[in-house]
């Protein structure tokens, strides 16, 4: 039987969906589906090219052909499969990073996939090679694999040149080349040949360097290694009592968002995931925002996970240098890159044809004043914190202080907002509350700092902040705070106001405010960011972080059963291993936005330190 007739007992892959996992290193990350396919990996590093992309194009269906004119199909991926398929499962070994996916065909025979990036301690450094692991073995009976190995570069556009050596492949391209070392039939794997599977086997994807030992050997310590790893690394962490699994996996896939070799953290792994279906809301998001860094450090620090606030405060740093006392972007690119300039690549049809595939951000050009409350609030705890090996200082305050001055030119003056819209300028009041937060917090650092003039003068721009938001940020129409000054419309951020401490959450005007933001913006547990028409109209989907400040809010306010019971409907919308993207549609339940999100796993934290009953209670 040839190649073609046997592929006939192959199912085509699985459509694209955020049922996924994902691995990583923190340098780089890949995205594998229910079936043990890697969908999404970009490479050097997150904002990388995606030499796998299937997840943005989707591969020809069994037996379909390519559109006339098209030599061959623009995706690629790196699928295990098994022949008659008929099941799958997958999980992640617990505690860690590593992620097994099991498949059975008909007759009841099944493989499985252990899938990781090392990353260990070794030579008093954290080892993360630009490395994928796959290790595959048969667990019942004798069933018959077929590897198929597309890698693509040039988004997509470009096919490497394969050589062969006695045991690896080279994928040569003009900017990267990437060399596969295994243990498995070389010309099985040329020539996408099933095969019987009867012992493990091994494949080692990276860079094109040679290994020092076996290609067993070296796969099987670095599973034990990256396994030790991040054991070690979730004992240390402060969880709470309840949803323990949920706040691990959750503090896993924030690190693993980490891009360790400057200290940025990326927002999303993925680029181009719509908000809503066709709804054209698809936006890169591997990049470093200053306000989605800031809140994935302090969830990682309520859990006294305080390394990642160390490298990130690296990052940091040398944006505030770097601005000079001046503008402060609202986001940059991971090796602190000012321009990202968007632009379309026209030939990927996007998730399930839903277009456009989008690189860059134009957001970077935006004025979004509450950057500089991020910046602020990022940096603080190092200033209070004992247990950090660099405590901030002097020299660290008045880089902080130019900050702060931003913050006082630019809290009353219109921006784009957190949200990012395009086409519409006010004064937000979430800007004006992050500036507040600036100078509050800028006041707090004098006193520790012994400088009690400095703690002055910076609360006292921070009390006319305050008095003029009460005053101007209130609706008397809407019985609630506003998304901006003088306005009447809702918006889910001024739910802030108590995750930042400017109002105490008893205040009668914040709880009218939480009970109008329920009206109008919910869908059932779910909730919105806003209610006024965007640039592309009235969002569709709940975006999940804002479900969460909800939840919060409610728990402040007292009523903490109501919240408990909208954290386990946000924890039931997560995918089969525990992660969640940006949005949720309120109908059907189904995730949508970039995955993951680190705003969505930052929420599963917070909900659970606040909700969770007290160790003392058990124990």
């Amino acid at each position: 039987m040839n190649v073609a007739a046997d592929s006939l007992h192959f199912t085509s892959p699985a459509k694209p969906s955020l049922s996924m996992g994902v691995i990583g290193n923190c340098g780089f990350s890949a995205l594998i589906d229910a079936r043990g396919r890697i969908v999404w990996c970009c490479l050097p590093r997150f904002d990388g090219d995606p030499v796998f992309n299937a997840l943005l194009e989707p591969q020809p269906e069994q037996g379909e052909t390519t559109m006339p004119g098209i030599q061959d199909s623009q995706s690629s991926a790196f699928a295990i499969e098994i022949e008659d398929f008929a099941e799958a499962r997958q999980w992640y070994e617990p505690n860690t990073a590593v992620l097994r996916t099991q498949l059975f065909d008909k007759r009841g025979q099944g493989i499985e996939i252990t899938d990781f990036a090392p990353r260990f301690f070794s030579r008093s450094r954290f080892f993360r090679p630009m490395t994928l692991v796959r290790r595959v073995k048969p667990i019942h009976g004798a069933p018959r694999i077929r590897v198929a190995l597309d890698i693509r570069f040039d988004w997509g556009r470009r096919k490497p040149l394969v050589t062969q050596g006695s045991n690896h492949l080279r994928y040569v391209g003009d900017e990267l080349t990437l060399r596969l070392n295994t243990d498995a039939s070389l010309s099985h794997l040329l020539s996408k040949q099933p095969f019987v599977l009867t012992r493990e086997h091994n494949f080692l994807l990276g860079a094109d360097e040679s290994l020092t030992d076996g290609i067993a050997d070296t796969a099987r310590l670095f599973e034990q290694e990256t396994i030790s790893y991040w054991k070690k690394w979730s004992q240390r962490l402060h969880i709470p009592l309840e949803w323990q699994e949920a706040v691990i996996r959750a503090a896993i896939t924030l690190k693993l968002s980490l891009f360790e070799d400057t200290g940025a953290i990326v927002a999303a792994m993925t680029t181009s995931i719509p908000e809503a279906p066709g709804s054209q809301r698809n936006w890169d998001y591997r990049y470093c925002w200053l306000r989605d860094a800031f809140f994935v450090v302090r969830a990682l620090n309520s859990l006294s996970e305080v390394g990642t606030m160390e490298d990130y405060l690296r990052w940091l740093s040398n944006v505030v240098v770097q601005s000079k006392g001046g503008h402060i972007q609202p986001l940059y690119g991971i090796g602190l890159e000012r321009e990202l300039p968007e632009s379309i690549m026209v030939h990927l049809g996007g998730y399930r044809g839903m277009g456009p595939v989008r690189v860059g951000n134009q957001a970077q050009e935006h004025f979004q004043h509450d950057v500089y409350g991020n910046v602020v609030l990022g940096a603080a705890q190092s200033f209070h914190d004992h247990r950090l090996l660099h405590r901030a200082g002097l020299a660290e305050f008045k880089r902080l202080e130019d900050v702060g001055e931003q913050a006082v030119l630019n809290y009353d003056k219109p921006d784009a907002g957190m949200w990012e819209l395009r086409t519409r300028a006010r004064i937000h009041t979430s800007s004006a509350l992050m500036c507040w937060a600036a100078c509050d917090r800028l006041a707090k650092i004098a006193l520790v700092l012994k400088l009690p003039e400095r703690a002055t003068y910076w609360q006292g721009h921070a009390s006319v902040m305050q008095e003029r938001m009460l005053r101007e940020a209130w609706s008397e129409e809407r019985q609630a705070f506003a998304e901006s000054f003088g306005g009447r419309d809702l918006d889910a951020s001024v739910l802030l106001m108590i995750e930042v401490g400017f109002i105490d959450p008893k205040d009668p005007r914040f709880i009218a405010t939480v009970d109008a933001l329920e009206t109008h913006l919910c869908d059932g547990p779910y909730m919105r960011r806003y209610e006024a028409p965007d640039d592309f109209g009235k969002p569709e989907t709940a975006f999940n972080i804002c479900t969460f400040w909800r939840i919060d809010a409610l728990a402040r306010i007292g009523r903490k059963e109501q919240a408990r019971e909208i954290f386990n409907t946000m924890l039931a919308a997560r995918n089969h291993v525990g992660l969640l993207s940006e949005d949720t549609h309120p109908l059907t339940g189904e995730m949508w936005g970039n995955f993951p999100q680190t705003y969505s796993m930052v929420g599963i934290i917070n909900a659970a330190v606040r909700l969770s009953t007290p160790w003392e209670s058990q124990v």
